[in-house]
């Protein structure tokens, strides 16, 4: 990472407007070199300059940077051992709301599963357990399906999901499974085509929680007819627990489509970038 004075850096950004492209891309390349830690002095500069090409050249620059670092964050989630959910999910947030802190999202997720605690017993029985958690979820905290929205790339973003209290099935899933995971609970995401879903499994008890329904619970016989209503082949992936990498796909490749319905197909294409990270 190069450094460079304040002065320096000055002269660097006043070249920003220059006419000739040669002498801007290199300046644009010099500062994004020096990475991350060259933003709080691009958004001094921007709030300081009255002349909106720069503005304008500040805003991409800082865009570029801060997607960078995004990717590099996702490639070492990635390669953590253990591909912690909540992190995941925060990184991806990250995209909308590059300033949001990691801390903020644990605490407000911490106040949930503090809810869902203080009303749980550990003697009852799995249906109980998840009654319980339906009730605080859905009842006292009032999150619901977003079927206004469904398609809004906030629906990914689980600061707004926490904020607006509406979701899509993956990101209510999401809440859900943090809060049981806390509690012990073996609860997990599954995979379903066009849906979302969770399921309880353990060695006594076997069932699956519609989170985008109240927390509905069902069976395995109800997917059999789901799948058959879309004419699709029974898998058995479709059963089964899946992993913290297939939900973070399947958050992004959601996003995909959100950002395309929204004809804003930069972003498509860059959350296909990080979608390549994941996959590849």
């Amino acid at each position: 990472m190069e450094k460079l004075s304040e002065k320096e850096l000055h002269a660097l950004v006043s070249l920003l407007d220059d006419t000739d492209r040669e002498v801007k891309s290199h300046v644009i390349d010099r500062l994004i070199s020096i990475g991350h830690p060259v933003i709080p002095f691009l958004e001094k500069k921007w709030e300081e300059s009255f002349n909106p090409s720069i503005q304008k050249e500040i805003e991409d620059l800082v865009h570029r940077l801060q997607f960078l670092q995004l990717k590099e964050r996702l490639v070492d989630w990635k390669n953590s051992p253990d591909q912690d959910l909540l992190t995941g999910l925060w990184i991806i947030n990250t995209y909308q709301y590059p300033d949001l802190e990691f801390e903020k999202l644990n605490a407000d997720m911490h106040q949930i599963y503090f809810e869902v605690w203080t009303a749980f017993k550990n003697d009852l029985l799995p249906y109980e357990q998840v009654r319980i958690i339906n009730g605080v979820l859905f009842n006292s905290l009032r999150f619901s399906a977003n079927t206004k929205n469904f398609h809004s790339p906030g629906n990914s973003m689980l600061s707004n999901v926490l904020e607006t209290k509406k979701g899509n099935p993956i990101s209510l899933c999401s809440i859900y499974l943090l809060v049981a995971k806390k509690l012990g609970l073996p609860i997990y995401g599954v995979n379903l085509p066009n849906l979302f879903v969770l399921t309880y499994k353990s060695s006594d008890a076997s069932f699956y929680i519609n989170a985008f329904n109240k927390g509905l619970i069902f069976s395995r016989k109800d997917i059999v007819n789901y799948l058959e209503h879309l004419n699709i082949e029974s898998r058995e992936v479709f059963f089964e627990p899946c992993s913290n990498i297939d939900i973070v796909t399947r958050v992004l490749r959601n996003l995909i489509v959100a950002f395309e319905k929204l004809g804003e197909i930069e972003k498509s294409e860059e959350i296909k970038e990080l979608l390549e990270i994941i996959e590849g």
